[in-house]
């Protein structure tokens, strides 16, 4: 009987208990169903282990710069106005005749109507949103509109109510977004692009108004 068990025990009976051996042999599985389940929980460990990398790293590479702006120069606008202040959030600026555009594909001066409904925001910034029409000198009408955000700093403001002739260094920031549609065709371009206009001068005077743009296109 011993004999039978030594044999069930790899022939090692002073290395374990018969009954333990035997009931080690009995439960232990077959090597080809180890291995198996070996790959089955690896494959499984690598694609959770696959998942957390990504999760820690989409955040990284989402906000990561892919692409940039360029411009391109398109034009100068001169825009003579007057102001009509409707309450203290609303001023509205009626864009006076003698506006022009110049620049190397377009030249022009600028009809009426136009205007800039400009508001006064609670923190102090203005919200442009304007709207007029562009006649070219070889007959083309363009309508151009824009939104825009100005930052009047107190020193530029009180400059600007003694009369004197503001630049963009002189004035936080004075950006709007011009768009525009038109019929003709050797400007129908011009219906497909954003525009970016900084201000380049901007005069207040009881006899004298008016603000200047330089005009890119975005690329």
């Amino acid at each position: 009987m011993l004999a039978s068990w030594a044999r069930v025990c790899d022939n090692a009976p002073s290395r374990c208990s018969v009954p333990l051996c035997f009931e080690h042999r009995a439960s232990t599985p077959d090597a080809g169903l180890i291995n198996q389940l070996y790959d089955t929980n690896m494959k499984i460990f690598s694609t959770a282990l696959a998942l957390l990398l990504s999760l820690f790293a989409l955040p990284l590479t989402s906000h990561a710069q892919s692409t940039q702006i360029s411009t391109e120069y398109l034009m100068t606008i001169y825009l003579p106005t007057e102001r009509k202040a409707i309450d203290p959030t609303l001023t509205i600026v009626n864009i006076l005749p003698g506006g022009w555009v110049k620049g190397p594909g377009i030249n022009g001066k600028v009809i009426a109507p136009g205007g800039d409904w400009l508001r006064t925001m609670p923190s102090g910034a203005l919200r442009q949103e304007a709207r007029l029409t562009i006649e070219t000198d070889d007959g083309a009408f363009i309508h151009m509109s824009y939104v825009g955000v100005v930052a009047m700093s107190k020193d530029a403001a009180e400059a600007l109510g003694r009369g004197e002739v503001l630049n963009d260094k002189r004035v936080p920031y004075f950006i709007n977004t011009p768009l525009f549609q038109t019929s003709a065709e050797k400007y129908s371009w011009m219906n497909k692009v954003q525009a970016i206009g900084k201000m380049v001068e901007l005069k207040r005077t009881s006899t004298e108004a008016y603000v200047k743009y330089d005009v890119f296109i975005a690329r």
